[in-house]
């Protein structure tokens, strides 16, 4: 059973960072799409990055292009997301997810949360001015 348990979240200023942590169990393959989405108040769950394991093709959403960055550590099983320059519009819920079934997404199915099949339960991010 796959599994996926974040870290890493909290509470910084504007222009600050975090690094998200994605820690990885239980995978038959070491091919899928993994990536983190967000949740805001009122809001639907949003792609913010995904990459894929098998070639580490990225995608991102415009609005974290060139602040944020997905990565993933095979030796330690992690996906990470480097979080910079943080505004108050990046305040969420964030959650890493996996998606063991597509073998091909394009980018906007990528970041669309339709079709990952596994979840973790999420870290908050609260970024205030």
């Amino acid at each position: 059973q796959v599994q996926l348990v974040e870290s890493g979240g909290g509470s910084v200023q504007v222009g600050g960072s975090l690094r998200l942590s994605c820690a990885t169990s239980g995978f038959t393959t070491s091919s899928y799409y993994i990536g983190w989405f967000r949740q805001s108040s009122g809001k639907e769950r949003e792609g913010v990055a995904v990459i894929w394991t098998g070639g580490d093709r990225t995608y991102y959403a415009d609005s974290v292009k060139g602040r944020f960055t997905i990565s993933q550590d095979n030796a330690k099983n992690t996906v990470y997301l480097q979080m910079n320059s943080l505004n108050p519009e990046d305040t969420a819920m964030y959650y890493c997810a996996a998606d063991t079934l597509s073998p091909i997404k394009t980018a906007i199915q990528a970041l669309s949360h339709r079709g990952y099949n596994f979840w973790g339960q999420g870290t908050q991010v609260t970024v205030s001015s």
